[in-house]
């Protein structure tokens, strides 16, 4: 499955009228048998920020391509440049009360699955088992020569050593870890190798033009078979990596719920979209479910 490098979706204005009451969504995940989808917006309470909502960072930045990344060097030492120091910005981002929530709904037997979009993490920290990471994650490596996988945490203090004194002001920090610097800044960064055979290292992450592991995909498609209905959380679902498991559904003839504030690319297909703060929707629907424990 690829994942087609759209960067941006314009609402046509023809989209279904959204709501304010997640009563709807509470109900679905009373009969349990849900799938949730999350993308960066179930984030953005933690400190990261989206990529396209009113302050998303494709307004101000380009994410790394895989192509970019694997055929230019110097594109790479500035994606590793500012990863780097977007690296301490991730690890320090803790579960907002929308991952909480979605834990306890895990907890409660209310979940089929959950997918996400994000690379942080904070599905995990906050509890959820068996999260799916569509895109992969942050906190590992990978080398493109040998395969070899290694935790972040590692590289980054070999390249503390190897770059002494880097510290850089950021203005801020995007969803894929990206901090946003100049070349200036990024120009003298030192980028190291795999330690196992020299290799090109790159984040466990898909990339904008890059596939989306086939076995990951086809165990997505499954979990959406299964399910009996589909959740989506913080997500425009621009890219066709996540909108085609709302179309699946869909064809499938399964309910469809989003809680996103702005509009998706989705909302033909849904019941309703909940025009809500996600952590202020899934606290919300927690209490309506009786599950306010750890949120």
């Amino acid at each position: 499955m690829r994942m087609r490098p759209t960067l941006s979706w314009t609402p046509t204005g023809d989209e279904p009228a959204a709501g304010s009451d997640p009563g709807p969504v509470a109900d679905a995940l009373r009969a349990g048998g849900v799938l949730v989808l999350s993308g960066a917006g179930l984030s953005t309470e933690s400190g990261i920020p989206d990529y396209r909502g009113e302050h998303g960072s494709l307004s101000r930045h380009t994410p790394m391509t895989y192509q970019d990344f694997v055929g230019d060097e110097r594109a790479r030492r500035r994606y590793w440049a500012r990863s780097h120091l977007g690296w301490r910005t991730f690890g320090r981002a803790r579960p907002n009360a929308g991952h909480r929530a979605v834990a306890a709904f895990g907890r409660h037997g209310l979940l089929a699955g959950l997918i996400t979009q994000n690379v942080d993490g904070l599905h995990q920290a906050a509890g959820s088992q068996g999260v799916v990471e569509l895109h992969g994650g942050l906190d590992r490596v990978v080398c493109l020569s040998c395969g070899t996988l290694s935790a972040r945490r590692a590289l980054a203090a070999r390249l503390e050593e190897a770059n002494p004194g880097f510290d850089p002001v950021a203005a801020t920090v995007n969803p894929d870890g990206d901090a946003d610097l100049t070349d200036e800044q990024a120009g003298g960064f030192r980028v190291l190798p795999c330690t196992a055979c020299g290799g090109i290292l790159k984040p466990d992450v898909v990339f904008f033009g890059e596939n989306v592991p086939p076995d990951r995909a086809e165990h997505c498609r499954d979990l959406m078979s299964a399910a009996d209905a589909l959740l989506v959380l913080g997500s425009s679902l621009t890219v066709m990596s996540g909108l085609r498991f709302v179309r699946q559904a869909a064809t499938a003839g399964k309910p469809v719920w989003i809680v996103n504030l702005g509009p998706t690319r989705g909302d033909q297909y849904a019941r309703t979209r909940v025009a809500l703060p996600l952590g202020t929707a899934l606290t919300t629907i927690a209490e309506q479910l009786d599950i306010t424990d750890h949120i």
